[in-house]
């Protein structure tokens, strides 16, 4: 039996095409779009404004696509670690964070990372796959808690520039109004910072954007970092203030704080030469330490001496809360330990 295909993370004009293929009125795909994004169905039964003969014609060629979660760990905090099922035995994490009145939800684009980043768990999966924008899409759609959510972060599994295609179909279904109607304040990618995929970004995309720099120091952050080899944190920071952050797009970047390792003044003397001028703030996030890495994340004494004088000097910063650490909430833990499981290894 031939596989069918999937109508979510399709785009308007992609259900356009879908609906004049099948010989339906051409209203027809505005109608499913709601049916996908607005109502978010999980079956094309569902879509019951579209004529039983219509729904039959789709239902040969095409499902929904949706699939949930096939596990997940919950935190004595509230945070919430899905596992997603992305083929050929593949799975990507997604993050749900509830705090008071707001919840965000941490989204994956790619299965592994290539990026190798030395504090991170996904990088130490290597390369797999890119996520397709049904895929990234899914994470939202099928969350238990969809209805809660306010923001959404593309800080998940994988490097979201180096899959710049889905991700950006991703956002704008995510943002325009026949999809989800999300103003782009409410999401925010981060990046490396690819330079070509970054210029793009920027140029195409309302959305925030968080750069992780976690090193003012090129050698150091080319340690932490080894993308810093090909894309220099002082070639990303001239690019971007090329563009204009005053207004409807907030421009942050996000630091890590080892201890012993980039945590001192010396430290946040450079980050301050490094982005005097740009209208961006700082991120200091406690690392969640990883098995196998010998970094260590410095004490809160410290952090706040390092975030006062980082704003005392004009350079406004604030202290990420640590969040579902009981769980290893950080991305890649959850998805090598299944990995691990299908191999018959432990992680």
């Amino acid at each position: 039996m031939e596989q069918k295909l999937f109508l979510l993370g399709r785009t308007l004009d992609e259900l356009q095409t879908v609906v004049k293929e099948l010989g339906m009125p051409a209203f027809t795909a505005r109608q499913i779009a709601t049916w996908l994004y607005g109502k978010k169905v999980g079956s094309i039964d569902e879509m019951t404004d579209i004529s039983l003969k219509n729904r039959q014609l789709l239902k040969e060629r095409y499902e929904v696509g949706a699939e949930a979660p096939v596990d997940y760990q919950r935190s004595v905090d509230g945070t919430v670690k899905y596992l997603y099922p992305v083929g050929e035995g593949h799975y990507v994490e997604s993050v749900f964070i509830p705090d008071a009145d707001r919840a965000t939800l941490c989204v994956s684009s790619q299965v592994g990372c290539k990026m190798n980043c030395r504090f991170c768990m996904t990088g130490k999966q290597g390369f797999t796959a890119n996520l397709t924008a049904r895929q990234i899409i899914n994470q939202i759609h099928s969350l238990p808690e969809r209805e809660r959510l306010t923001n959404v972060v593309m800080m998940g599994m994988g490097e979201p520039l180096d899959n710049l295609d889905e991700v950006l179909t991703a956002l704008h279904i995510l943002t325009a109004p026949y999809g989800y109607g999300w103003s782009p304040k409410r999401i925010t990618l981060s990046t490396v910072g690819i330079r070509k995929g970054l210029r793009r970004f920027v140029e195409e995309c309302d959305c925030h954007l968080a750069v992780s720099l976690h090193s003012p120091l090129p050698l150091q952050r080319r340690d932490l970092m080894p993308a810093e080899r090909a894309f220099s944190i002082v070639e990303i920071v001239d690019l971007l203030r090329g563009y204009d952050f005053s207004k409807q797009r907030r421009l942050s970047f996000e630091y890590i704080l080892f201890k012993g390792v980039n945590d001192s003044l010396a430290h946040a003397r450079e980050l301050l030469k490094l982005l005097r001028g740009l209208d961006c703030r700082i991120n200091l996030i406690r690392f969640h330490a990883i098995p196998g890495v010998d970094l260590q994340g410095t004490d809160m004494d410290a952090m706040l001496v390092f975030r006062d004088y980082l704003t005392s000097h004009g350079l406004f910063s604030t202290i990420r809360a640590s969040r579902g650490e009981d769980i290893f909430a950080a991305c890649g833990m959850l998805s090598t330990s299944k990995a691990g499981e299908r191999k018959g290894e432990s992680v």
